[in-house]
């Protein structure tokens, strides 16, 4: 006897039952973007991350590496020394998401002089006033 089945999600990222939107999520991160890559060259230990990552906090480096380790993108590696000491590297599945994200950081060296001088031109747009066109 049939029995209905669930039809498979379409590929519709803008539908919240979207398989990909939850990998999107995933990555969206203000810190994620910026550590996978940081491990492209090898493993690191969290203090060379730490280091690495110039401005991001303990907490959330370890929140961070824990959630890419949960969803399979890193691996975590337990020296076995005392003090304890771990180093996190890229898994498979975290290199090939790597490539894409090397890919949008050369788009954000080519392009940030761009966007900055856009982000120039609103705000002085919008400090004019409505009614002022903006100076230049």
């Amino acid at each position: 006897m049939d029995t209905p089945s669930t039809p498979a999600p379409t590929a519709d990222v803008f539908n919240a039952a979207c398989p990909s939107r939850h990998a999107l999520e995933l990555i969206s991160g203000k810190w994620v973007p910026l550590l996978l890559p940081a491990l492209a060259d090898g493993p690191l230990r969290n203090g060379e991350l730490l280091r690495r990552l110039d401005g991001i906090s303990q907490k959330v480096l370890t929140q961070t590496l824990r959630d890419l380790e949960r969803h399979g993108l890193l691996l975590r590696e337990d020296l076995r020394t005392v003090p304890p000491h771990v180093r996190y590297r890229l898994s498979e599945l975290g290199r090939s998401l790597n490539v894409a994200l090397l890919a949008l950081d050369r788009w954000a060296e080519t392009h940030h002089q761009e966007l900055q001088a856009a982000a120039g031109r609103h705000d002085a747009r919008q400090a004019a006033g409505p009614d002022r066109p903006a100076p230049g």
